[in-house]
C-alpha cells in the first residue's frame, strides 16, 4: 500500500524537493556573499528530563562550524525531575561554546521554554532544535546561509533518522515520516518543525512568540503567522540535516500519533485547516482483511525471494494503526481556552 492510499495518513509518496524549492521562490545567491554573512545567531533548545540525551547534544553543538564567537546557546530546562539543570549548568561552565542555562518552571510546555529562551537571545536570527536531536556539524552554517536574503524570514532543515533496528523504526524510516517535505507541502501552508527551524526575530517582533500554553502544532502556528503577516518568506535548507531517533516501542509510536492527531484539531480550531476524515473500525477491520488475504501472501513471496523485508511485509498494519491513532487523537482533542494566548516579546 502506498503511503498516500494509508488512511488519509497524508504521508507524501514521492520526495517532492524540487517542488518545494519551487513553492520557496527559492532564489540562488553569491557564493562569497554567503560566506561573509555571519549573523549573531542564538540557539534555543527546551528540555524536559533531557539527563541521558544531555551529553551527545552538547557534543554535536560544540562540534559546529558556524563561528563560536557568532553563536550562543540557550538550554531551557523545562522543570525536569532529573538532573538536566544541574548537567546545563556545567557544561556552560566548562564547554568551549557559550551556553546559557535558563528555567521555565511556570508553564509546563516546550513553547513555553522555548519563549524563555527567546526573550533571553541576544541573536538577529533564533534557530531551534530539540534535546533529543543531533545537529550535523555543519547545521547551524548552512541554516543561516538562506538568511543572506532579506526576504526571508523562515528557515526549515532537513530532519533524517538516526540508526533503528527495530520494526517501528524501519517503518518510520521508509516512510521518512520526520522529514520536514511533509510539513513543508502541508496544504493549509508550508511550515517547518521546531526540531530544525529558524526564525528572524523581526518576524517574532511583529507576529508574537509560541503560545506557551499549547501543546502540539505550536511549531505550523508560528510559521503560519509569521507568513500570513507577509513579512517574508520561508526557505527550504535541505542540507541543514538534524537526525532524531524514531520511536521504539508500540506506546511510544501510538502516543506520536495521537498528537499528531491532536494537533490536527488544535490547528483547525485555530486558523480552520482541514479535519482528517475519521477512520472507523469497520474500515480498518476492512484493510486487515485485505492484507491477510491479498497483500500478505504476495509480499512473503517477496521475502522468500529477498526482494522484501518485515516492514514490507507489516506495512500495512502499522499504517492502520497510525491512522487510527491519529484519527482517534483528532476526534479527542479539545482545544484549551488558553492555548489561544500568545506571549509577545
Amino acid at each position: 500500500m502506498k503511503p498516500s492510499e494509508n488512511l488519509g495518513l497524508g504521508i507524501l509518496v514521492s520526495n517532492p524537493i524540487n517542488k518545494i524549492l519551487n513553492l520557496m521562490n527559492y532564489q540562488s545567491v553569491n557564493a562569497t556573499t554567503v560566506h561573509s554573512f555571519l549573523p549573531m545567531v542564538s540557539v534555543v533548545v527546551p528540555i524536559y528530563n533531557g539527563e541521558l540525551d544531555l551529553p551527545a547534544l552538547i557534543n554535536c553543538l560544540s562540534s559546529q562550524t558556524y563561528p563560536k564567537d557568532r553563536v550562543e546557546y540557550l538550554l531551557v530546562d523545562n522543570n525536569s525531575s532529573d538532573r538536566t539543570l544541574t548537567l546545563i549548568q556545567e557544561a556552560a561552565a566548562n564547554s568551549p561554546i557559550t551556553i546559557k542555562p535558563l528555567s521555565e518552571n511556570k508553564i509546563q510546555s516546550s513553547y513555553a521554554a522555548r519563549n524563555t529562551g527567546i526573550r533571553a537571545a541576544q541573536g538577529e536570527i533564533i534557530a531551534f532544535t530539540d534535546a533529543d536531536c543531533h545537529p550535523q556539524p555543519q547545521w547551524l552554517e548552512l541554516l543561516i546561509q538562506p538568511f543572506v536574503s532579506t526576504d526571508v524570514v523562515i528557515v526549515a532543515g532537513e530532519i533524517t533518522a538516526l540508526p533503528g533496528n527495530t520494526l517501528l523504526e524501519q517503518y518510520a524510516e521508509m516512510h521518512q515520516t520526520l522529514s520536514q517535505q511533509h510539513t513543508l507541502a502541508h496544504p493549509f501552508g508550508a511550515y517547518g518543525q521546531t526540531a530544525n527551524l529558524a526564525i528572524r526575530r523581526l518576524g517574532l517582533e511583529k507576529a508574537g512568540l509560541f503560545r506557551p500554553y499549547l501543546t502540539t502544532g505550536g511549531d505550523a502556528d508560528i510559521c503560519w503567522r509569521i507568513l500570513q503577516q507577509n513579512i517574508g518568506r520561508l526557505e527550504f535548507a535541505p542540507q541543514a540535516i538534524v537526525q532524531h531517533h524514531h520511536r521504539t516501542t508500540l506506546k511510544e509510536f501510538q502516543s506520536q500519533w495521537r498528537r499528531y492527531g491532536r494537533s490536527n484539531r488544535y490547528l483547525h480550531e485555530l486558523h480552520g485547516i482541514e479535519l482528517m476524515r475519521e477512520v472507523t473500525l469497520q474500515e480498518c477491520g476492512y484493510r486487515l482483511v485485505r492484507w491477510l488475504l491479498k497483500e500478505l501472501p504476495k509480499d512473503s513471496v517477496k521475502a522468500i525471494a529477498g526482494t522484501a523485508t518485515a516492514v514490507n511485509l507489516f506495512n500495512s498494519p502499522i499504517s492502520i494503526f497510525t491512522a487510527r491513532s491519529r484519527a482517534i487523537g483528532q476526534r479527542d482533542a479539545k482545544l484549551p481556552e488558553n492555548a489561544k494566548i500568545i506571549e509577545w516579546l
